[in-house]
């Protein structure tokens, strides 16, 4: 393998990470996508049409290059993740220092706009399992992967769910179902194979009349069992809702069990949902291992390692995530993937699938 390549180790049960120094550190790359595209212009991939939403907040996210006005600089900024003052966003040059500060100043808004376009939106992962009862229920802290390291997003799983049920938010001190700073959930079948993505929207059994207030389902996924004996890397699908010509989330807010991301890809009705795959590593027979080029942003072995990928572009990756250390995750997003997507999809690869191992 070469040096940037990342394996699935001599158990062909973890991807691992053959470290390279020299590509170790690469955040000078991080207003590039991981992969240079191929096709001319990957958004393409994910419009489904769909109905523009009716109000038209953020307008500011759909076209990240051309900032015109004074005040959508700094907002472009904060979506960045860690900039290195490289060529984009040249008439910020002369304010910015090698590592610049980015702040995000409507964290909420920023955890729910896709990345944007041609920028990879680098982050960490780290896990806590001090204190009480932290062992069976970790937390876990979204940052920024940067100077900064900016807190985007925390993660627990609560107690008393029978299901894996995580709650995001966007406070590291709060994680109640009831409070201002939840914004998501993260909410898994019995068997822990099956996920599904919420904001922090009403349950559809207390909508209002135009159904407005009722929670968005961002994503789905969906883990294939392992045929008992046989072991390799994990399979993974990740459904998500697709994007309509103004470069926003097509809203999916289903009205029962059956209208959801996960019901809609089984039964093949596919419209405004974009389906996803983790790209396939390859056997490497001098490691005897599987092997994914992360690029220098993964060092050890794990079998939550992983990439994903759209099958009509597999170069352009949509998201990559995999261990630098015991309790320390990268985890890199592009467009059309927000934070919260991207958190609630690494969360999931972290809960225990019976079915799966």
């Amino acid at each position: 393998a070469n040096s940037t390549q990342c394996c699935v180790t001599m158990s062909p049960m973890s991807l691992t990470a053959a470290t390279s120094s020299d590509e170790e550190d690469d955040s000078d790359s991080s207003t590039k996508p991981i992969r240079s595209e191929k096709k001319k212009n990957p958004a393409s991939l994910f419009q489904t049409g769909g109905d523009p939403p009716k109000e038209k907040k953020s307008k500011k996210k759909a076209p990240p290059k051309g900032a015109e006005s004074e005040e959508e600089t700094p907002e472009t900024l904060q979506k960045n993740s860690n900039k290195k003052g490289k060529a984009k966003k040249s008439k910020k040059k002369e304010e910015r220092p090698p590592s610049p500060v980015i702040e995000v100043d409507n964290l909420e808004e920023f955890v729910l706009q896709p990345a944007p376009q041609g920028v990879t939106v680098k982050c960490r992962v780290t896990r806590d399992k001090k204190g009480m009862d932290r062992g069976l229920y970790p937390t876990y802290y979204l940052h920024l992967d940067n100077d900064k390291k900016v807190f985007l997003l925390a993660g627990r799983k609560r107690k008393k769910s029978k299901t894996s049920n995580y709650l995001i938010s966007i406070d590291p001190t709060d994680l109640s179902r009831g409070g201002e700073n939840f914004i998501g959930k993260l909410r898994s079948n019995l068997m822990g194979t099956r996920f599904t993505v919420f904001d922090n929207g009403a349950n559809p059994d207390r909508a209002n009349a135009d159904w407005s207030n009722v929670r968005q389902e961002l994503s789905a996924v969906v883990y294939e069992t392992n045929v008992l004996g046989f072991k390799g890397p994990r399979k993974m699908t990740v459904i998500i809702p697709g994007m309509n010509a103004d470069c926003e989330r097509v809203p999916i807010r289903p009205r029962n069990d059956n209208d959801g991301l996960l019901m809609r890809w089984q039964n093949r009705n596919m419209d405004n949902v974009i389906e996803l795959h983790n790209k396939a590593p390859v056997w490497n027979d001098e490691t005897q291992s599987y092997v994914l080029n992360f690029h220098g942003r993964v060092t050890h072995a794990s079998v939550k390692n992983f990439q994903i990928v759209h099958s009509s572009d597999p170069d352009y990756i949509v998201m990559q995530f995999g261990r630098v250390a015991d309790d320390a995750f990268t985890m890199d997003y592009n467009y059309p993937l927000c934070a919260v997507q991207a958190f609630a999809i690494a969360l999931s690869s972290f809960d225990g699938k019976l079915a799966c191992e």
